[in-house]
């Protein structure tokens, strides 16, 4: 087995939390306000909100323990039931699948053939079956690629490893000496990267049963698009793109392994062939780094509006100051990676805003279960630009296991409070996360001031108001000093929306905010939110702890 993935991104944690800030220049008053451009085009993927699964926790439909895609099937309607009227669903527009192909793990990250579903999931035939349950639904599917790597048990890496002369031997990495190449993420690590094997070593980035695929090769590229091609015709709706910034590797240290120009070069030409097997097809990248180098994944928008590269790429940034902001009762560093994000992104590109993802320690465990953190969570998130995304479970507040592997950040989903929790009839693969006897859907599902209500009626709100959904932003709070209070104008067309977000435990005035308009009308509001008024030439609103007021601006 690997080691857990969050291991090998520990390094980046520390970058992301001493990125260096965007430059400013003059005095507060004379800067100019942070504003983020509506994103370029109207693709469906940028303004969809996603909902990231696992389906091995999600819904098991033949009592052995694992989730799988009939399970999935079977809870569509609770994402979305394809019927706009109705409120009981959570109303996402895609789903994210984690890795389905076969694989010698329970993780999937080490795939072993690509063209067929792991058995424990079900057949293929279920697959495009989910997909067209999907597709009447209005919802789309994107499937993890996993392209930097393969299993060492795939044939090819097999045969790549079994003679110098093999055909496949330039499919993968092969050294006759070990380079000693340091991890690209800590370059002061001692860990391995090149492996032994029949008297050669192979490169593999983060573990030996994960040897990097030598996308150097023609043969190696054209199949990638190949596959690509194969699982668009199946229904796909596009890839999320794993480990997107170590593709191609140069040389040893971090420039040689990571991020290099090659690695760019593949990513626009493997996005040219998506878009001309599937023009509405999305790439969503993986690049765990700062926003510069973020940024530089979205490729040039010279040609292809929102970037010619990776059309969508997650703010991994944003989303570690997000969760601090809620914790700590403080947007302040939110507001400075809203500015740092208009100074480095492509002006049009479209946001991938998220909280947590399956490496990460689950939301309701880094907020301590705190209901009012957990509500100012998910308004942050779902009152952004770009595409949103969820993490399964996290709608209910759903916590980590107690173990310290990356298992435990990926326990079944707890649909009741019966023993198998409505996941499965059978032994749970892994046990359920702590407390899931109360935190589960059937207690939120019907409860208006739940967490699950709340996430259902912002992603609502959000669809109800273009401004919302495909708008731009202009920030209202200042870049320097505290932030108790969060504010933001979003806006498209001849559509203004103002956002206010109260993140401590008392409450606060927030404004006035000088903004056009002379009436307002409420597209969101918490229990004892005040009115929004305008007095002297600004709107003002009291709010109390941990509430969120949204309102139309005429």
């Amino acid at each position: 087995m690997p080691p857990p993935r969050s291991l090998r991104f520990l390094p980046a944690l520390t970058l992301l939390a001493c990125a260096p800030q965007a430059p400013s220049t003059g005095t507060p008053s004379e800067r100019p306000p942070v504003e983020l451009a509506p994103p370029a085009g109207d693709d469906w993927y940028r303004h969809a909100v996603f909902y990231e699964v696992f389906v091995r926790s999600f819904q098991d439909s033949n009592g052995d323990g694992k989730g799988d895609l009939p399970g999935l099937i079977s809870r569509l309607d609770y994402l979305n039931d394809g019927d706009p009227s109705t409120t009981t669903d959570l109303g996402v527009d895609a789903l994210w699948l984690m890795p389905v192909f076969d694989s010698p793990s329970y993780h999937g990250y080490d795939v072993m053939d690509y063209e067929r579903i792991d058995p424990d999931y079900g057949t293929l035939e279920d697959f495009e079956r989910l997909c067209a349950e999907a597709h009447r639904r209005g919802m789309r599917v994107i499937l993890d690629l996993v392209v930097n790597h393969s299993s060492s048990q795939h044939p090819w890496f097999v045969e790549s490893a079994s003679s110098p002369t093999s055909a496949k031997r330039d499919w993968y990495l092969w050294s006759n000496t070990d380079p000693g190449w340091s991890p690209p993420w800590d370059l002061f690590a001692k860990g391995a990267t090149w492996y032994e094997r029949n008297g050669a070593y192979y490169y593999g980035v983060f573990w030996s049963g994960m040897p990097d695929l030598n996308l150097k090769t023609p043969a190696v590229r054209e199949e990638v698009k190949r596959i690509a091609s194969f699982w668009l015709g199946k229904g796909a709706d596009g890839f999320r793109l794993d480990a997107a910034r170590y593709l191609i590797e140069t040389s040893g240290g971090l420039s040689g392994q990571a991020d290099t120009p090659e690695t760019h070069a593949f990513w626009k030409e493997l996005a040219a062939h998506v878009r001309s097997v599937k023009p509405d097809a999305v790439l969503v990248g993986e690049n765990w780094t700062t926003t510069p180098t973020i940024a530089t994944y979205y490729g040039s928008t010279a040609q292809v509006p929102g970037g010619d590269e990776l059309p969508l790429n997650f703010n991994f940034p944003l989303a570690e100051e997000l969760l601090k902001a809620a914790r700590a009762g403080d947007a302040a560093n939110v507001t400075v990676k809203l500015a740092e994000m208009r100074s480095h992104y492509p002006a049009g590109v479209a946001d991938a805003p998220f909280l947590t993802n399956h490496d990460q320690v689950r939301v309701a465990t880094q907020l301590g279960g705190k209901a009012g953190d957990l509500a100012t969570a998910a308004s942050l998130l779902l009152t952004l630009p770009g595409s949103p995304f969820l993490y399964y479970g996290e709608e209910v507040g759903m916590a980590n296991g107690t173990t310290n592997n990356d298992e435990a950040k990926r326990t079944p989903m707890a649909w009741n409070a019966s023993a198998g929790a409505g996941f499965t009839t059978g032994t749970p693969w892994f046990s359920f996360s702590p407390g899931s006897e109360h935190t589960h859907v059937a207690a939120q599902v019907s409860t208006p001031g739940s967490l699950l209500s709340r996430y259902r009626e912002l992603i609502r709100v959000r669809h109800a108001s273009r401004a919302l959904e495909r708008g731009g932003l202009k920030l209202l709070t200042p870049t320097l000093g505290r932030a108790p209070t969060l504010a933001f104008l979003r806006g498209v067309g001849d559509e203004r929306v103002l956002v206010v977000h109260n993140l401590t435990d008392a409450a606060l005035t927030a404004g006035p905010f000088e903004l056009e308009g002379d009436t307002s009308e409420v597209l969101f509001a918490d229990p004892s939110v005040g009115s929004l008024l305008r007095s002297g030439g600004g709107w003002s609103v009291t709010l109390p702890g941990h509430s969120t007021g949204i309102w139309r601006l005429r």
